[in-house]
C-alpha cells in the first residue's frame, strides 16, 4: 500500500497533475458535454474543470446555480441559459458558435446534461451538423446509488434508468408495472414530496415482498442509504420526518426469475392455471400468497404473473 499523500505535498502533486491534463487534447469547433456535482463541490474532475474554464462559454441550465459552482472553482467563463424551454433555439445557436470555432461547455444543474436532464437536443443538434461532441463523465446520481446499495453485482449487472416517475397514482401504478418487469433492476428518481405516494403504488404494484432500496440526498451532509422489503418501506419513511426532504434515487430489485419448468406443477398443472382459479374469487395479492404457500415458489414472481393475469374491468 502506497503511503498517503501529506498536506504539504498537496499543492506539487496538483501540479503536476493539472500539468498533465492541460497538456491534453482540447479541440476548438468542440461541445464538451460536462458533468458537474450533485451535490458536493469536491466531486468536480480535474478535466471538467479545465474544460470549464478554457471554454469560450458555458451553457447552463440555471445559470444562478452554476455560477454557485464556477465561483467556487474560481472559473469566469460567461453563462448563457440553456433549459427545457428554450432548448430548440439554444441549439442552433451553439450550433453557431461552434462553426465559428469556439469551445462550448454543457452542464445541467447537478449530473450528468442530457441524461433526466436538459441537453439532449443540443447533443443532437451538434451531431446534426457534423460537430465534434466531447464527453466528460463525473458524479451521477444513479451510478452513485448502484455502488452505495450494492442491488447490482458483477454476476447480475443488469440495472435499467427510468427517470422520473409520473406524478399522478394511476399513470405512476401503469408505469411501475411497465418497467419493474424487466429482468433487471429499475433505478428511478423522486421528488421528495411524492416520495410517500410513490412507495405506496410500488407496494400495490408489487407486493410486499420486492425489495428496494432508497438513496437521499447523495454526497450531501444529510446522505441516507436503506434497503429494506417493499413491505417496510412506509414505516420506513414515517420513522423520521427528514425523510421527506431530499431528492431520492430509488431502486427496486429485478424480480426473482423462475424457469418455465418450474412454473409447471406434477402432473402437468400449469401455475397459471392455478392462478386464473384462485382470481375468480380472492385478490392478486391473496392468490400469490395461497400459490406460493401451496408450490413454494417466489411470492413476488407469482404476485407479479397473477397480476398481469387479473382479467380487466
Amino acid at each position: 500500500m502506497s503511503e498517503p499523500v501529506l498536506p504539504e505535498e498537496l499543492p506539487g502533486a496538483w501540479q503536476r497533475v493539472a500539468e498533465r491534463v492541460d497538456a491534453q487534447s482540447w479541440p476548438s469547433h468542440a461541445l464538451y458535454v460536462v458533468a458537474t456535482p450533485i451535490g458536493n463541490l469536491g466531486d468536480l474532475t480535474l478535466r471538467a474543470w479545465q474544460a470549464l474554464d478554457r471554454a469560450d462559454v458555458i451553457a447552463a441550465e440555471d445559470t444562478r446555480a452554476s455560477r454557485t459552482l464556477m465561483d467556487a472553482w474560481g472559473i469566469s467563463t460567461p453563462l448563457i441559459a440553456v433549459h427545457r424551454h428554450n432548448e430548440a433555439s439554444a441549439a442552433a445557436a451553439i450550433v453557431e458558435r461552434l462553426e465559428a470555432g469556439q469551445r462550448v461547455a454543457l452542464v445541467s444543474d447537478a449530473g450528468s446534461p442530457a441524461v433526466s436532464d436538459p441537453g439532449g437536443r443540443v447533443v443532437q443538434a451538434v451531431h446534426a451538423a457534423g460537430l465534434k461532441v466531447v464527453p466528460l463523465p463525473g458524479p451521477s446520481a444513479v451510478i452513485a446509488a448502484l455502488m452505495a446499495t450494492g442491488v447490482t453485482t458483477d454476476a447480475h449487472p443488469g440495472f435499467v434508468f427510468a427517470g422520473f416517475a409520473p406524478t399522478k397514482s394511476a399513470a405512476r401504478q401503469r408505469w411501475i408495472r411497465t418497467w419493474t418487469q424487466l429482468p433487471a433492476a429499475t433505478v428511478f428518481y423522486e421528488a421528495p414530496h411524492r416520495i410517500l405516494a410513490s412507495v405506496q403504488d410500488l407496494l400495490e404494484v408489487l407486493g410486499p415482498d420486492r425489495q428496494v432500496a432508497f438513496a437521499r440526498e447523495l454526497t450531501k451532509r444529510f446522505e441516507e442509504i436503506a434497503s429494506m422489503p417493499m413491505a417496510q418501506a412506509p414505516a420506513w419513511l414515517a420513522a423520521d420526518s427528514h425523510r421527506e426532504q431530499g431528492e431520492y434515487v430509488v431502486i427496486v430489485s429485478a424480480p426473482e426469475v423462475v424457469a418455465n419448468a418450474e412454473l409447471e406443477l406434477e402432473g402437468g398443472v400449469a401455475i397459471d392455471a392455478w392462478l386464473d382459479a384462485l382470481l375468480e374469487s380472492v385478490s392478486v395479492r391473496d392468490a400469490a400468497r395461497i400459490a406460493a404457500k401451496a408450490t413454494g415458489l417466489p411470492r413476488d414472481t407469482l404476485y407479479a404473473r397473477a397480476l398481469a393475469r387479473k382479467p380487466t374491468q
